[in-house]
């Protein structure tokens, strides 16, 4: 786990130096902030269209194997592009292909590497494991953002996609060396893939399966209410609560009169809020989708405060429990999504949730900026701050005077039913 974390520490990085430099380029080559936003959707597109089949093919193929291909082609594409940016051969044609082939490879290596920490964890280490990850993601992307300004100045834009390239390898290089936790779901799930696939060896489910995998996994989100809930949790707060870089840079530099060191310092504070909810998050031993609401809401209210700042200095102190609190909410989300599923079913659950997550991705930016044309920066954060803590209020009296109803689930070789699922620090 040391060496999974470790790892993801060094590709995150790598990430953010490539992500910090890219739109620049971007703008560079084209001139064009359209052309930038165009770049984002082309890579953003195939989770929206693939990340079912993604999911479907991290549950039928051997997940180290899967993880350590993806990271390598990843690695690849970043190499190609660090190649032609040096050479400067790199065109806006050139520059699309890239980016959708790197999508499209992510569909795959998403869940395939979120789900290979399964295997290193006990089940009752699960929530440390997915606050270990969010500590690793945060810091990551501020070693990143910090290291890109420093070697794009003293090597140049290509050494940041070739950093980013390295990352990968140092990734495939160390996943054949990870072995499994003693007891953990992992074991049981390759001898259910094992088990499959001897069963298709003598003519069992052939073909067939495939087609029934991509819409198993689609209809066991959709009959779980604990998912849709936490869906909608998740989506109100991404739309309307989340996007900060966005609403306080305008409120920053509009209202408060600030300037873009003051939308700095307000960066830096987001970032040690993550980290610092990140490690309170590791402290979860149960967490749950009522636990996953009550924090969003308050993050929503919070927002509702931050928006009526009439100063810097108080909406500094206001945004530091905002990270906070939006980062133990995304940790208990994420180990309520990859304990809830069955071993044979997370990754196409996770791919479903990639599908969603790229919906509220590209159609949330715009809805805020709409609000913020009618209402402002400050009455966008007020609205939708009381739109997320209102809607999630109402939700949870709801769910409490309905009756559950269960789900009823195949057995499958290999499935531990009396265990949760695992989770993953990636």
């Amino acid at each position: 786990m040391r060496w999974w974390s470790l790892a993801n520490f060094v590709s995150n990085a790598g990430t953010w130096m490539q992500l910090t430099v890219q739109n620049l380029l971007v703008l560079q080559i084209t001139g064009s902030a359209a052309a930038t936003g165009l770049s984002m959707s082309v890579q953003a597109a195939p989770a929206l269209f693939m990340s079912l089949l993604g999911g479907a093919a991290v549950d039928r193929w051997p997940r180290k194997l899967t993880a350590a291909v993806s990271q390598a082609l990843l690695g690849a594409v970043a190499f190609t592009t660090a190649l032609l940016v040096a050479l400067d051969r790199l065109d806006m044609t050139s520059l699309m292909v890239l980016a959708a082939v790197t999508g499209i490879v992510a569909t795959v290596d998403g869940p395939a590497c979120a789900l290979l920490g399964n295997d290193l964890v006990p089940v009752e280490d699960v929530p440390s494991a997915i606050g270990v990850g969010a500590l690793v993601h945060n810091s990551g992307r501020l070693a990143g953002a910090a290291l890109a300004g420093v070697t794009v100045g003293v090597l140049g834009t290509a050494s940041a996609y070739a950093a980013n390239g390295l990352s990968f390898l140092f990734v495939t290089a160390v996943i054949p060396f990870l072995r499994p936790a003693p007891g953990a779901a992992g074991r049981g799930e390759g001898a259910a893939r094992l088990a499959t696939a001897s069963r298709r060896g003598r003519g069992g489910s052939g073909g067939r399966g495939k087609d029934m995998t991509v819409r198993e996994g689609l209809a066991f989100f959709v009959r779980r209410p604990r998912l849709l809930a936490l869906a909608g949790i998740t989506g109100i707060s991404a739309v309307f609560g989340r996007n900060y870089q966005l609403t306080l840079a305008v409120l920053v530099t509009g209202p408060l009169a600030g300037g873009a060191g003051s939308f700095g310092t307000v960066s830096t504070v987001l970032a040690v809020g993550g980290i610092l909810g990140a490690i309170l998050g590791a402290r979860l031993r149960r967490p749950s989708v009522r636990v996953v609401g009550m924090l969003a809401a308050t993050g929503g209210l919070l927002q509702v405060v931050a928006g009526l700042s009439p100063s810097l200095a108080v909406l500094l102190v206001m945004v530091l429990p905002m990270a906070v609190v939006e980062s133990v909410s995304d940790t208990a989300g994420t180990a309520v999504l990859q304990t809830d599923p069955p071993a044979h079913l997370r990754g196409r659950v996770l791919g479903v949730w990639s599908s969603i997550g790229t919906v509220w991705g590209l159609g949330g930016p715009p809805a805020l900026g709409l609000l913020m044309e009618w209402a402002g920066a400050r009455g966008a954060l007020v609205t939708g701050g009381l739109l997320i803590a209102g809607t999630i209020g109402a939700g949870l009296l709801l769910r409490d005077r309905r009756t559950p109803s269960p789900v009823t689930l195949r057995a499958r070789e290999g499935d531990l039913p009396e265990r949760e699922a695992l989770g993953t620090a990636a």
